[in-house]
């Protein structure tokens, strides 16, 4: 499988409260913060959800 590595980019602040709880299941905690996760159907949903305040990028 492949993965991912994604970064918070924009802050939370003003976004909904499950935006916020969304950015946390992720593991997103500050700014800048790379993390990297396996390109699963459930992270890929997460990650479509939240494309307005990270960027993504494949880890080879």
């Amino acid at each position: 499988m492949a993965k991912i590595k994604i970064t918070q980019v924009k802050s939370s602040i003003g976004s909904t409260s499950h935006q916020k709880k969304v950015l946390e299941s992720l593991g997103l905690k500050k700014l800048n913060r790379p993390i990297v996760h396996e390109a699963t159907p459930q992270i890929m949903g997460m990650v479509d959800k939240m494309r307005h305040l990270i960027s993504v990028e494949e880890v080879k």
